[in-house]
């Protein structure tokens, strides 16, 4: 069917003045059909240049700085002052954020705060519910202790790399600190019992290594915080129309403050962020501190010790364990607050609570670093069981995650939520997985280095390695599910290929198509005399062996169209697997959580190695551990190498900066409610500047604007759309293509961009349309009836525009899937028609 006669029904201008806040008509200001209109573009993932969203490679920065602006061609930059030379059509504009995500080559260093987005994702994920403030609560409160736990994971981690690893075995084994030279200083052996040769000092020289790495992630949380989390959104009077008072909108902005995007303090959680920086940066020096003068205590309490020291040993536990408390505290006292924009900070805590452990820290290395000739450092570093009791923790925390989003799910079901309500909990779970991962991966591959002497070193805690051992069980159940996969896409091709031959019209595998009339002689000449035929024998003879030979390259053709019909098949089959990701996630968290389960028990009941404990046993099972254990090993070992490699690859190369940038774009566009070390959430710069930028054109020229957003650039539109006061809001077209909205964000966070929430949105703006392809694997229809307007969702783009060579696409037309969706004359008719609705009618500039 033609679009462009299937959608006239939406084109017709409205035939009623707009109505005012107060439902007070404006005939007399209303501009005229020369007034300008703007096009504001928001690219998607990936990012772009100016140039390529204007189509022009002359353009100039109307406004913004190197990280983010809003760019017009050159000949547009003073359209307001030539609104005659605009008639019918819009002044386009280009908003370029790519730069937010993948600037220069330090955001490859946020490749190792990867646990600490995920986490931040679970806390988005909550189901939607009403009237449930105390389980809501609950449910944040649970993911923020689960953040604070994978902080505590990784500060560990590397306490044991330097102080267990390194100062405790390495640096008490005289072979390996000879093969280590840089270590023969804190040999007793290799030093002749020099001064930094007592364990309690190399330990708290060591400890300066994890106390600077978590005072890198202060700092790095504290920069971009300033970068970010300071972008103060616009206030609501600031939106409003010039004259327009409070009174007159406040009924309709309680009604958007219903949906949590439309919140005034939504996109300013700097209160927060600052809170848990605070709690985090405490928690990472307390675990030092606790790493460091614990071992002492330990030592100091043995009988026939000095009661000063065991004292002090005392009083130093005490001490760990009253601001392990206020961290706690700390962090589950206060949500966020979305209501208002909260200005306040909480500065004393924000100065004191970090500078209270650090003083504590330092106090714990003097402590540990008393003299004390007897004590020497044999096996592994007391309390090697540390990291048991963090797994134990986090998990009884995602059990408990999951119970509380099981609740909230069955107050309110939603059959498109995805998992039944718990991604969240399993999202948190893959999030701890993954931060145990990389920390038995950086332990063992530094045990596997310091190791390669004559002296066998203990090695990193068992759990680490049971953690390890489970990886290879985890792999074949992935490995399970993408066969699952790859069946699925071979039914769903299938299925697609009768579509797509339906779509195209193919016959006997080929387009049809009714060929010109100066390509049909034999057609026309149907109609002379049969007399005329008989008296050419000879020529039909002739021709016979000729049409035989044209079946030849007719079997050839055939056999390439099949082939394309397969390709278009397997490209839909293939985007449709995006809606298979909630079982394929769902399915990997359990198992993850029953391994980690299993290997801490193991790790528990025997504390030995897998193949230790497996020793005894029956040949097969002791064979299975064994390689469980090495292939463990292996893998996380290649995989660190990988990780390391991929973000040195990215700090020095642009292209692959922007390849992980693209997850940062769907990862980061959260604000940080969980962990205050996840990378810094662009859209808390995004969604203002568009809000700003929207808002200020329209209050200045009172003309229409369309919202055209690409991808990620879509969801980036419809948040800034909802932080408009309803009066600006109304003047708004909105044009989504690729766009994720419903497919994922509905699904994945249907709290605030469920059913509910895009019903709300296409109520109170202007118009709405959203363009999609079968092929796209992100982008998809939003599902909205036509109760509050013309319907959203058009028919799916024909991708490709041809099936095979035509005038029009002499050339084989590509499948375009995600991208260019402009080049499809399908976009230009609807953008048109998005254009022609909006129509001239509508507030004109106000006088001053």
């Amino acid at each position: 069917m033609d679009r462009a006669t299937e959608h006239t029904t939406h084109t017709e201008p409205r035939e009623h003045p707009v109505p005012t806040e107060a439902g007070e008509h404006q005939d007399s200001d209303r501009i005229t059909p020369d007034g300008t209109a703007l096009e504001l573009l928001v690219h998607g993932v990936g990012g772009t240049t100016p140039e390529r969203m204007l189509d022009d490679p002359r353009t100039v920065r109307i406004t913004g700085d190197d990280t983010a602006a809003v760019f017009r061609r050159i000949d547009d930059a003073d359209a307001e002052a030539r609104p005659a030379d605009y008639r019918g059509k819009p002044v386009p504009e280009a908003y370029v954020w790519c730069n937010l995500t993948s600037g220069n080559g330090s955001r490859a260093l946020w490749l190792l705060l990867l646990p600490f987005m995920v986490v931040n994702l679970a806390h988005w994920m909550r189901p939607t519910t009403r009237n449930r403030r105390r389980t809501v609560r609950l449910y944040g409160l649970l993911v923020r202790l689960t953040g604070l736990t994978l902080t505590v994971l990784l500060v560990a981690a590397a306490c044991e790399v330097a102080l267990d690893l390194t100062a405790w075995q390495c640096a008490g084994a005289r072979a390996c600190a000879e093969e280590h030279t840089w270590l023969g200083f804190l040999s007793p052996a290799v030093s002749d019992d020099g001064w930094w040769s007592q364990p309690g000092r190399r330990l708290a020289l060591a400890g300066l290594v994890p106390a600077a790495l978590t005072g890198l992630l202060w700092y790095l949380s504290h920069r971009t915080w300033n970068e970010y989390e300071s972008q103060r959104p616009m206030d609501r009077d600031d939106a409003r129309p010039d004259g327009e008072t409070t009174a007159r909108v406040a009924p309709d902005v309680e009604d958007t403050a219903r949906v949590a995007l439309g919140r005034p303090g939504f996109w300013y959680g700097r209160r927060l962020v600052a809170r848990l920086r605070a709690g985090h940066a405490a928690a990472g020096f307390l675990t030092v501190a606790a790493a460091v003068g614990t071992s002492a205590a330990r030592h100091d309490r043995r009988a026939g010790g000095p009661a000063v020291l065991e004292l002090l040993g005392w009083l130093l536990n005490a001490a760990l364990v009253v601001l392990t408390v206020v961290v706690v505290w700390v962090v589950c006292r206060r949500g966020r607050s979305e209501n208002r924009l909260d200005k306040e900070l909480d500065e004393h805590l924000v100065r004191r609570l970090p500078a209270g452990s650090l003083a504590l820290l330092v106090l714990a290395m003097v402590y540990a670093g008393w003299s004390r000739p007897d004590w020497t450092s044999a096996g592994r570093l007391p309390g090697d069981m540390t990291f048991g009791g963090i797994t134990l923790v986090q998990g009884l925390l995602v059990i408990a995650l999951g119970v509380v989003a099981r609740t909230l799910y069955r107050s309110r079901p939603d059959p498109r939520t995805a998992m039944y309500g718990l991604a969240g909990p399993a999202v948190a779970m893959l999030a701890c997985a993954l931060g145990g991962v990389m920390s038995a991966g950086v332990a063992q591959r530094v045990a596997d280095w310091l190791g390669g002497t004559d002296d066998a070193l203990p090695g990193p805690p068992v759990l680490l390695t049971w953690q390890a051992s489970v990886i290879p069980p985890l792999l074949l159940v992935v490995l399970g599910l993408l066969g699952w996969l790859a069946r699925r896409t071979w039914v769903l091709r299938r299925a697609e290929m009768a579509a797509v031959e339906r779509e195209y019209d193919v016959v006997k595998g080929r387009p049809h198509h009714r060929r010109p009339a100066e390509e049909r002689p034999d057609e026309e000449a149907e109609g002379r005399p049969d007399e005329e035929a008989e008296g050419r024998p000879d020529e039909e003879a002739e021709e016979r062996p000729n049409e035989e030979a044209e079946e030849r390259p007719n079997e050839e053709h055939e056999s390439q169209d099949a082939g394309r019909t397969r390709r278009i098949a397997r490209t839909r089959a293939m985007a449709a697997l995006t809606d298979r990701a909630p079982r394929i996630i769902g399915i990997t968290s359990t198992v993850t959580l029953l391994l980690g389960a299993g290997a801490l028990a193991g790790a528990l009941a025997t504390r030995e190695t897998p193949a230790k404990a497996a020793h005894d046993s029956y040949d097969c099972v002791a064979g299975a551990a064994e390689t469980a254990q090495t292939l463990g090993s292996w893998l996380i070992g290649v995989g660190f190498l990988l990780f390391v490699t991929w973000g040195r690859r990215a700090y020095k190369d642009a292209s692959a900066r922007r390849t992980i940038g693209i997850l940062w774009d769907v990862g980061t566009f959260w604000p940080r409610a969980a962990h205050p070390f996840a990378p810094p959430c662009y859209a808390e710069r995004a969604v203002p500047d568009l809000t700003w930028r929207m808002a200020t054109w329209t209050r200045t020229t009172g003309g229409r604007l369309v919202l055209s957003g690409h991808s990620q650039g879509s969801v980036l539109a419809a948040a800034a759309a909802w932080q408009l006061t309803p009066s600006v809001r109304k003047r708004v077209a909105l044009l989504t293509y690729g766009s994720p909205l419903e497919r994922l964000y509905g699904r994945w966070f249907p709290a605030h961009f469920g059913p509910e929430p895009l019903a709300s949105l296409h109520r109170e703006v202007d118009c709405w349309r959203n363009l999609y392809r079968l092929t796209d694997p992100i982008g998809g229809p939003v599902h909205l009836t036509s109760r509050y307007g013309p319907q959203v969702d058009a028919e799916p783009f024909k991708d490709p525009l041809a099936y095979g060579r035509t005038g029009a696409h002499p050339l084989p037309a590509p499948i375009l899937g995600h991208s260019d969706y402009q080049a499809d004359p399908a976009f230009g008719d609807e953008r048109q028609h998005l254009l022609a609705r909006i129509g001239p009618e509508l507030p004109g500039p106000r006088k001053s």
